[in-house]
């Protein structure tokens, strides 16, 4: 299949804004078979029950279809899907959920992680997949944003991929801080073959939701992924979480999007603190959109007066129109710390 209709079927599945998408070329939008297949994988329900909520359909079908009759060159050769055509007519007479109702709604997100640069649509032998139940616009009473997944976390999905983030991961138990939708614990269980995950969150509701997600791609399974909340700043001396690392000795600590609020950063640093004390040779890797400098520069520091090594990973964004996958923005610089207990540091 054409990669172009591949790249905006990924886009699509990740529900960008349709002002990011990127459209297929003309002469491939009024071909027949291109445009069963982009009514097929995208918007026909029958094969497909994760599809993006209705609403979304509508604001991206109706400027493809209007790209489509653009393309038309001599109206009796080329067609338009009969299909398409139906579908669109089928959303409008729809009664779709108010734009207030429908932002507080679970909407199924798929986000592509690419097993090479093979750009099979078969999941088996191309494209891996990570499908998340998302309330993208909604902050629970703890004022915690993680019922969906943000930027930083896709860039450390992105470097966890490569084969120096994969190293951290694979055969390895791993515990991540402020999992959220889960979106890395997911793919680290899934898709990288780590020996264990622990995954944790702050927020009771949000560990539930994680939950679902969890069973959404077939990890429900305790002895591949343990889900529990962590609230840091705690000792963890005689808690689960010993336990937990008595049981599946964590490797690797993971975070993302979660150095955001200076006033939880030295509750963060001091759980960092506490589980150096449990296992000293950890690695950490903590990946943050630096959307405050100072917030991002107070994490850093207070690290290092925990005498931490601290490290940034060289590993770059690259701009929305050259990502194939794991697509996000890149306005506000994404950065990834790799953090270790200093030798000879009691």
């Amino acid at each position: 299949m054409d990669p172009q209709l591949l790249l905006f079927r990924r886009q699509y599945l990740q529900l960008l804004e349709p002002d990011f998408l990127a459209w297929p070329p003309k002469p491939l939008l009024r071909n027949a078979d291109a445009q069963a297949w982009l009514y097929k994988k995208l918007f026909n329900s029958d094969g497909n029950d994760r599809l993006p909520p209705e609403r979304y359909q509508l604001r991206v079908l109706k400027p493809l279809l209007a790209r489509i009759e653009q393309s038309v060159e001599d109206p009796e050769e080329d067609e338009i899907s009969d299909s398409l055509m139906s579908h669109l007519s089928t959303l409008l007479a729809t009664q779709l959920p108010s734009e207030a109702a429908a932002v507080q709604q679970k909407t199924y997100v798929t986000f592509t992680c690419p097993r090479s640069s093979s750009t099979s649509d078969d999941e088996e032998v191309g494209d891996r997949t990570v499908t998340l139940l998302e309330r993208r616009h909604l902050i629970s009473g703890s004022q915690t944003t993680g019922f969906r997944t943000w930027e930083a976390a896709l860039h450390l999905g992105r470097y966890l991929m490569t084969a120096e983030g994969s190293s951290l991961i694979i055969g390895k138990s791993v515990l991540e801080l402020g999992a959220g939708t889960g979106f890395l614990s997911i793919l680290c269980a899934k898709h990288l073959e780590s020996r264990h995950v622990t995954t944790t969150d702050g927020d009771e509701g949000v560990v539930e939701a994680l939950k679902e997600n969890l069973f959404l791609n077939h990890l429900d399974d305790e002895r591949k992924v343990l889900t529990s909340v962590l609230r840091w700043g705690r000792g963890l001396k005689g808690t689960w979480v010993e336990d937990d690392c008595e049981t599946w000795p964590y490797d690797t600590i993971i975070g993302a999007d979660i150095t955001y609020d200076k006033i939880a950063i030295s509750a963060l640093v001091a759980t960092l603190r506490f589980l150096f004390d449990l296992q000293p040779q950890l690695k950490v890797v903590i990946a943050g959109a630096v959307r405050n400098a100072e917030t991002f520069e107070t994490f850093r520091q207070a690290c290092l007066r925990s005498k931490f090594g601290v490290e940034e990973v060289d590993f770059q964004t690259r701009p929305m129109r050259e990502q194939t996958a794991l697509f996000c923005a890149t306005a506000v610089p994404l950065k990834i710390l790799s953090i270790s207990k200093a030798e000879g540091v009691a």
